[in-house]
């Protein structure tokens, strides 16, 4: 818990605040209009949101970043939150950018880009998007409609670049060649941009006056390519749904939550129409508050968001309701409007977007569920063969790795129903074993690793696989039967001919070489071993540097890792010259003598 006497230290102003634990981790950031109240809220010994007693509980450290407003502390509390993820804050599921797409207006005929950050280049960007599948869609609707240029040549340039396929079907306008004036592309590329903007009234009345004076200036061809260009504007507009007929462009916001997950939703409407719909899933904390959900999406989204509407709906409201309006409206460059509706056509709309919320939200449950329950035909093969009991979900590997007994080390790899689980590998130093002796040292990581489940009462694996044959099965059976697991499944895998030996069997159990279960074995017996000899040759390396150092008189190993660590490597460090030791902290003149003496010799 925060101390008190901390509490005094913290300024009364606006900012951000990061709640640590004992290990320097963030768990928590806020922000505050005053850091000094909202900070002595955290001294509350019995919190009444069970969320806030398992946070509190954890905290032994706070940090403070101090902003001119509360406007800031929201937009840098955002951009923090984004970088640390921390345990307690509610965490988008992406932590990539979204793509935007962009219109090259500073270019002299602008292009089409797809890109996944927004720039000061003169450019106009449209997204983010966060269905990228939609997005392109759109894009091959414009390309349809509007015959922009795709390639990258600068134009106009200084020699002449030949017409493309597209040009001869139809679907880019050659100002490459000079088939279409500078103006008359611009003024294609406003339309892009007026669809873009969900603004297709307007497109539409652009199209129907350009088409009018092209016509009058006995243009037929460009006005029976606007006609085209029209007719196909309005094709797209009958397909899309009319719902909102005061025609105000507006964003409508919802979430649907169950237990750790979250789905959020935005529906964009222009000019009372569906546009776009933006979706987001989450991971929640314990217990948290659905409006911090939802400030959390909002604040994600606009602030890259190339537009904001005049006004949002929300179907929750958020703590900090001013302030967001606020930061919206600054945002914008205009007033944003924010409102939880509780009747009328608004409602309708609200509710519209909470469907697809949980629609979204049992979508994921189910996938995620899909892929928990889907078991590999690897781990059924592999049951099969062995004729297990249970499923083999849950495989613990064990290898040797050493030379003459030197450096000995062992390794422990984790794969779940097929799958590397790397965060739960396990490097162990070899204590008790001296000499070459690769089965006492298989009985002394198995037992370690053993003792330590039991005595933290952890899940124990459904198979465990050790490298070698007779010898190391034995020897892990004989540590296994020692701690009253005599029934824990365990199998050697011999490398030479990938023979399958089983305790209390003489002969080897040989497994077909096109089966998926000996694919299985194999692969997590090479990867224990690949592990188990990288740790070994670090440690020999590691060795075998600082023991060239030990050879000197008054060096021993504390001071020859130390002088590694200076140099940053062995080659550094003989390349030093003698004023170059003699600053390393608590080297006196003649020990740096005879270091560079020494290895001046040796190199």
């Amino acid at each position: 818990m925060i101390a008190r006497s901390k509490l005094e230290q913290i300024p009364a102003r606006p900012g951000v605040y990061l709640l640590k634990g004992a290990d320097g981790k963030i768990l928590y950031i806020g922000k505050a209009k005053v850091l000094k109240n909202r900070l002595r809220h955290y001294l509350v010994e019995n919190q009444d949101h069970p969320r806030l007693r398992a946070l509190v509980r954890q905290v032994t450290e706070v940090d403070t970043v101090v902003t001119d407003t509360e406007v800031e502390a929201l937009i840098l509390e955002a951009n923090l939150i984004r970088l640390h993820r921390p345990r307690y804050n509610v965490n988008l599921k992406d932590d990539k950018r979204y793509p935007f797409i962009k219109v090259t207006l500073q270019e002299a005929f602008p292009r089409l880009l797809v890109v996944r950050r927004r720039q000061q280049d003169g450019a106009r960007y449209f997204g983010p998007y966060t269905n990228v599948r939609a997005m392109r869609a759109t894009i091959r609707t414009l390309r349809k409609i509007f015959p922009i240029r795709t390639c990258s040549h600068v134009l106009p340039g200084r020699h002449p670049v030949p017409l493309c396929l597209d040009y001869h079907i139809k679907r880019c306008s050659g100002p490459c060649e000079g088939k279409i004036s500078r103006r008359d592309y611009r003024q294609m590329i406003e339309g892009v941009c007026l669809f873009l903007s969900g603004e297709k009234t307007r497109l539409d009345q652009l199209l129907r006056r350009e088409m009018e004076i092209a016509a009058g200036h006995q243009n037929f061809e460009l006005a029976a390519q606007l006609r085209d260009q029209l007719f196909a504007l309005q094709a797209v507009m009958r397909k899309q749904k009319v719902v909102s007929p005061d025609g105000i462009d507006r964003d409508v916001l919802a979430f649907a939550s169950r237990g750790t997950r979250a789905c959020g939703v935005i529906l964009q409407f222009r000019e009372g129409t569906i546009i776009s719909r933006q979706q987001f899933q989450a991971t929640l904390p314990a217990s948290v508050d659905p409006a911090e959900t939802l400030s959390t999406l909002i604040r994600s989204h606009y602030a890259d968001a190339a537009l904001i509407p005049r006004e949002l709906l929300l179907s929750h409201r958020p703590d900090d309701f001013d302030l967001l309006r606020r930061w919206l409206s600054d945002q914008r460059g205009g007033p944003v409007q924010l409102a939880v509706p509780r009747r009328g056509e608004k409602v309708k709309l609200v509710r519209m977007a909470l469907i697809n919320a949980h629609h979204l939200l049992r979508r994921d449950l189910a996938e995620r569920d899909r892929k928990r329950t889907v078991i590999p035909r690897s781990v059924t093969a592999l049951q099969r063969e062995l004729n297990l009991q249970t499923l083999p979900r849950r495989l613990e590997a064990f290898d040797i790795s050493n030379i003459g007994g030197q450096d000995a080390v062992g390794s422990l790899v984790v794969f779940r129903d097929g799958r590397a689980r790397k965060k739960e590998y396990r490097h162990f130093k070899i204590r008790t074993v001296k000499g070459q002796d690769d089965t006492a040292m298989m009985a002394e990581v198995v037992g370690r690793r053993f003792r330590r489940l039991l005595r933290e009462d952890r899940t124990l694996p459904d198979l465990v696989v050790v490298d070698g044959g007779k010898g190391q099965v034995s020897a892990a059976q004989s540590v296994l039967e020692q701690l009253n697991l005599g029934e824990q499944p365990l199998i050697g895998l011999a490398k030479r001919l990938d023979e399958v030996f089983l305790p209390g069997r003489s002969e080897p159990l040989m497994i077909s070489k096109s089966s998926p279960a000996l694919r299985l074995l194999q692969r997590i017996r090479d990867e224990a071993h690949r592990f188990a000899i990288e740790y070994h040759r670090r440690l020999r390396g590691r060795r075998v540097r600082e023991s060239g150092l030990e050879a000197i008189p008054g060096i021993g190993s504390h001071r020859a890792r130390e002088l590694l660590r200076y140099f940053g490597s062995l080659e550094r460090l003989r390349k030093a010259s003698r004023e170059d030791l003699t600053e390393v902290p608590g080297l006196g003149p003649a020990l740096a003598e005879r270091i560079a003496a020494s290895l001046s010799h040796r190199g």
